[in-house]
């Protein structure tokens, strides 16, 4: 898959700029209200109790800050936290190296918690649910199973695809947090917040105009933001004005949608190929030279959030709007009904 600006997946060079901006607390977390207001609920009454917090479960959009809140919620509580990912526990042995570790309370984040594998899975459900690691010791006729208690702690675990995690573990979160697209406002504060750690001044407009382009993804607005930035210092601008973000986006071929060159494509492909489709995933994937998991995974999430694409039973469909956007002239009335879903 090709490196993209307006990307919601962390790419090379994210790391240090990510640390560097995540916020703190969670007072000091911008967006997520209503994810944000329950947590803080949830948080306090486990320290008025004295006991550990529920297990977490985050899921939504890769950028939008599950593992900043994971971070949030061990501050929070004042303990520790250690942070895997599903596919870096690779066997049984590691998922008990590293819950044998942990401390009184602490918070072991797993991120991509539905790429764990179901041996290792079966390995969490006595953990998360009395605090225990059943281990076979030995082999065959003379194999016998033993219990090793484990402190309490919390797990949170974070998922782009909460569909893909099996009902059992499901089932074992306490608390199950949605994380939601931004708004252009809360875009727009944060681009204000970044700017100001960054020790770079930008007008309002122009934190709003980065904002819309954004995809509704913090990580994507911060990138952004930095590449702006680079444009204004070479212009000389002590403040990064509205024009010069709307050049610099221009020269970056993100449009006022948020839409790349790739984005671009494909819409085009489906329409010049085949009539605005429907077309099958499979198909399209073959024309655009891609895996036919990104295309649905990456690609489309935002083009159908934004009501360019639509999945319908035949298959994709380019919309009316996405015509319009794209510049392109309007099917006719007949395939414009199967395009709008009528």
């Amino acid at each position: 898959m090709k490196e993209r600006i307006v990307a919601g997946e962390a790419l090379p060079g994210d790391t240090e700029l990510e640390v560097t901006l995540r916020p703190q607390k969670l007072s000091d977390f911008i967006g997520q209200d209503r994810a944000k207001a329950n947590l803080e609920v949830f948080i306090k009454a486990a320290l008025l109790r004295g006991e550990t917090l529920d297990h977490v479960l985050l899921y939504g959009p890769p950028g939008l800050g599950k593992t900043t809140l994971a971070r949030i919620i061990a501050r929070e509580l004042g303990v520790g936290i250690h942070i895997t990912s599903g596919p870096a526990i690779e066997r049984p042995g590691d998922l008990a190296a590293l819950l044998t570790s942990l401390g009184t309370g602490d918070v072991l984040f797993i991120d991509e918690i539905h790429r764990l594998s179901r041996t290792v899975e079966e390995i969490l459900y006595p953990a998360m649910e009395d605090f225990a690691l059943d281990i076979v010791v030995g082999k065959g006729p003379s194999a016998r199973s033993l219990r090793l208690d484990l402190v309490h702690f919390t797990l949170v675990g974070a998922t782009t695809r909460i569909g893909l995690l099996t009902s059992p573990l499901r089932d074992r979160f306490g608390v199950v947090a949605r994380l939601e697209y931004y708004d252009v406002e809360s875009l727009s504060s944060i681009i204000r917040r970044t700017a100001a750690i960054l020790g770079v001044k930008i007008a309002p407009e122009a934190a709003r105009e980065v904002a819309r382009r954004s995809r509704g993804t913090p990580r994507v607005a911060n990138r952004l933001l930095k590449r702006v930035r680079d444009f204004a210092q070479i212009k000389g601008e002590a403040v990064l004005t509205e024009q010069t973000a709307k050049e610099a986006l221009a020269r970056l071929e993100v449009d006022p949608l948020g839409l790349d060159r790739t984005d671009r494509e494909l819409l085009k492909t489906m329409i010049a190929n085949f009539g605005g489709g429907p077309v099958g995933v499979d198909t399209l994937a073959a024309s655009l030279s891609e895996d036919a998991g990104t295309i649905e995974e990456v690609y489309e999430p935002y083009l159908l959030q934004q009501g360019l694409l639509q999945r319908t039973p035949r298959g994709r469909v380019v919309t009316a709007r996405a015509y319009r956007h794209l510049g392109l002239p309007a099917p006719g009335l007949e395939q414009l009904s199967i395009h709008e879903g009528r």
